[in-house]
Protein backbone atom coordinates (compact mmCIF):
# COMPACT_ATOMS: atom_id res chain seq x y z
CA UNK A 1 0.00 0.00 0.00
CA UNK A 2 2.57 2.33 0.89
CA UNK A 3 4.84 1.82 -2.05
CA UNK A 4 1.21 2.24 -4.17
CA UNK A 5 1.40 5.66 -3.00
CA UNK A 6 4.44 6.46 -3.51
CA UNK A 7 4.63 5.56 -6.94
CA UNK A 8 1.48 7.62 -7.38
CA UNK A 9 3.33 10.86 -5.82
CA UNK A 10 6.07 10.59 -8.12
CA UNK A 11 4.67 10.39 -11.41
CA UNK A 12 2.18 13.14 -10.38
CA UNK A 13 5.33 15.54 -9.58
CA UNK A 14 6.82 13.94 -12.67
CA UNK A 15 4.05 14.70 -15.02
CA UNK A 16 2.77 13.17 -17.85
CA UNK A 17 4.29 11.25 -20.32
CA UNK A 18 4.71 10.92 -23.92
CA UNK A 19 5.47 8.23 -26.13
CA UNK A 20 6.63 8.85 -30.01
CA UNK A 21 8.69 9.36 -32.68
CA UNK A 22 10.86 12.32 -33.47
CA UNK A 23 9.27 14.27 -36.33
CA UNK A 24 11.30 17.74 -36.04
CA UNK A 25 14.12 18.95 -34.41
CA UNK A 26 13.31 22.34 -34.65
CA UNK A 27 16.82 25.27 -34.83
CA UNK A 28 17.19 26.43 -31.22
CA UNK A 29 17.19 30.06 -29.99
CA UNK A 30 17.82 31.71 -26.80
CA UNK A 31 15.61 32.83 -24.24
CA UNK A 32 16.61 34.96 -21.10
CA UNK A 33 15.97 33.96 -17.38
CA UNK A 34 14.22 36.07 -15.79
CA UNK A 35 15.27 37.21 -12.55
CA UNK A 36 13.43 38.72 -9.03
CA UNK A 37 14.10 41.69 -8.31
CA UNK A 38 12.64 41.28 -4.51
CA UNK A 39 15.49 37.85 -4.26
CA UNK A 40 17.96 40.14 -6.03
CA UNK A 41 17.64 43.29 -3.44
CA UNK A 42 17.76 40.99 -0.42
CA UNK A 43 20.65 39.14 -1.84
CA UNK A 44 22.54 42.37 -2.71
CA UNK A 45 21.44 44.18 0.71
CA UNK A 46 23.03 41.46 2.48
CA UNK A 47 26.05 40.62 0.43
CA UNK A 48 26.51 44.66 0.62
CA UNK A 49 26.92 44.35 4.65
CA UNK A 50 29.35 41.76 4.35
CA UNK A 51 31.36 43.96 2.02
CA UNK A 52 31.26 46.69 3.96
CA UNK A 53 32.80 44.58 6.89
CA UNK A 54 35.54 43.32 4.06
CA UNK A 55 36.16 47.46 3.42
CA UNK A 56 36.72 48.03 7.07
CA UNK A 57 38.65 45.40 7.54
CA UNK A 58 41.09 46.40 4.47
CA UNK A 59 40.85 49.87 5.82
CA UNK A 60 42.43 48.72 9.34
CA UNK A 61 45.39 46.83 7.50
CA UNK A 62 46.13 49.20 5.32
CA UNK A 63 45.81 46.78 2.71
CA UNK A 64 43.97 49.36 -0.33
CA UNK A 65 40.73 47.82 -1.74
CA UNK A 66 39.14 44.78 -0.51
CA UNK A 67 37.69 42.04 -3.68
CA UNK A 68 37.30 41.93 -7.54
CA UNK A 69 35.37 43.18 -10.22
CA UNK A 70 31.88 43.51 -9.44
CA UNK A 71 28.92 42.64 -11.42
CA UNK A 72 26.48 45.89 -12.05
CA UNK A 73 22.73 45.48 -11.07
CA UNK A 74 21.84 45.66 -14.91
CA UNK A 75 23.76 42.48 -15.79
CA UNK A 76 22.10 40.83 -12.52
CA UNK A 77 19.03 41.77 -13.23
CA UNK A 78 18.81 40.40 -17.07
CA UNK A 79 19.67 36.91 -15.97
CA UNK A 80 21.15 34.29 -17.59
CA UNK A 81 20.18 33.46 -20.78
CA UNK A 82 19.52 28.91 -21.81
CA UNK A 83 18.82 27.39 -24.69
CA UNK A 84 15.66 26.53 -26.59
CA UNK A 85 14.93 23.91 -29.40
CA UNK A 86 11.67 23.21 -29.96
CA UNK A 87 11.08 19.59 -30.78
CA UNK A 88 7.76 17.71 -32.84
CA UNK A 89 6.86 14.30 -32.32
CA UNK A 90 4.27 12.10 -33.35
CA UNK A 91 2.84 10.12 -30.35
CA UNK A 92 1.69 6.22 -30.47
CA UNK A 93 -2.10 7.92 -31.50
CA UNK A 94 -0.88 9.94 -34.68
CA UNK A 95 -1.23 13.32 -32.88
CA UNK A 96 1.41 16.12 -33.73
CA UNK A 97 2.88 17.13 -30.35
CA UNK A 98 5.28 20.17 -29.58
CA UNK A 99 7.54 20.23 -26.88
CA UNK A 100 10.25 22.99 -25.47
CA UNK A 101 13.81 21.60 -24.64
CA UNK A 102 15.87 23.98 -22.32
CA UNK A 103 19.42 23.64 -22.33
CA UNK A 104 21.60 21.87 -24.13
CA UNK A 105 21.66 18.50 -25.64
CA UNK A 106 24.67 16.11 -27.20
CA UNK A 107 24.23 16.66 -31.02
CA UNK A 108 23.55 13.20 -32.02
CA UNK A 109 21.01 12.87 -28.83
CA UNK A 110 18.16 12.82 -31.22
CA UNK A 111 17.43 12.09 -34.97
CA UNK A 112 14.49 12.48 -36.66
CA UNK A 113 11.96 9.06 -36.75
CA UNK A 114 13.89 7.82 -33.03
CA UNK A 115 11.68 6.03 -30.89
CA UNK A 116 11.29 8.23 -27.63
CA UNK A 117 9.56 8.84 -24.07
CA UNK A 118 9.23 12.36 -23.11
CA UNK A 119 8.11 13.36 -19.20
CA UNK A 120 6.79 16.79 -19.76
CA UNK A 121 6.06 19.69 -17.42
CA UNK A 122 3.59 22.32 -18.37
CA UNK A 123 4.90 26.01 -17.80
CA UNK A 124 4.11 29.12 -16.17
CA UNK A 125 3.29 30.75 -19.78
CA UNK A 126 0.47 28.43 -20.46
CA UNK A 127 0.94 29.60 -24.51
CA UNK A 128 4.08 28.16 -24.50
CA UNK A 129 4.08 24.29 -25.39
CA UNK A 130 5.17 22.25 -22.51
CA UNK A 131 8.92 21.70 -21.03
CA UNK A 132 10.52 18.04 -21.45
CA UNK A 133 11.99 17.54 -18.07
CA UNK A 134 13.35 14.24 -19.12
CA UNK A 135 13.92 12.71 -22.63
CA UNK A 136 14.47 8.64 -23.15
CA UNK A 137 15.67 7.41 -26.40
CA UNK A 138 14.48 4.43 -27.08
CA UNK A 139 16.17 3.80 -30.18
CA UNK A 140 20.02 4.57 -28.58
CA UNK A 141 19.03 3.72 -25.12
CA UNK A 142 20.05 6.94 -24.15
CA UNK A 143 18.69 9.30 -20.91
CA UNK A 144 18.38 12.82 -21.54
CA UNK A 145 18.35 15.32 -18.74
CA UNK A 146 18.73 18.66 -19.98
CA UNK A 147 19.64 21.68 -17.61
CA UNK A 148 19.40 25.14 -17.20
CA UNK A 149 21.34 27.80 -15.36
CA UNK A 150 19.13 28.90 -11.77
CA UNK A 151 19.40 32.15 -10.69
CA UNK A 152 21.69 31.01 -7.63
CA UNK A 153 24.59 29.89 -10.23
CA UNK A 154 23.65 33.50 -12.13
CA UNK A 155 24.54 35.01 -9.09
CA UNK A 156 27.41 33.06 -8.35
CA UNK A 157 28.85 31.18 -5.08
CA UNK A 158 30.87 34.48 -3.99
CA UNK A 159 28.19 36.53 -3.86
CA UNK A 160 25.99 33.86 -2.08
CA UNK A 161 28.31 33.43 0.23
CA UNK A 162 29.07 37.16 0.39
CA UNK A 163 25.17 37.36 1.81
CA UNK A 164 25.39 34.22 3.60
CA UNK A 165 28.06 36.16 6.15
CA UNK A 166 25.81 39.63 5.66
CA UNK A 167 22.94 37.70 7.38
CA UNK A 168 25.23 36.03 10.06
CA UNK A 169 26.35 39.51 10.87
CA UNK A 170 23.08 40.85 10.67
CA UNK A 171 21.60 38.14 13.49
CA UNK A 172 24.56 38.60 15.73
CA UNK A 173 24.21 42.51 15.72
CA UNK A 174 20.43 42.09 16.69
CA UNK A 175 21.80 39.24 19.26
CA UNK A 176 23.85 42.06 20.54
CA UNK A 177 21.22 45.06 20.47
CA UNK A 178 19.25 42.63 22.28
CA UNK A 179 20.88 41.18 24.80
Amino acid sequence: MESELYAARAAHRAGPIITGHVVRLAEGYARELRVGQHVLVAVLFAAGIARLLGLALAALRQAGGAGGARRRWRELRKGPEFLVTPLQLRDTRGVLCEVEIHGHLPQSALDPGDHIQVTVRRQKDHQLPPRADRIVNITTGQLLTPRIPTLWSHLGPALLLQAVLGVVLLAVAAWLLTR
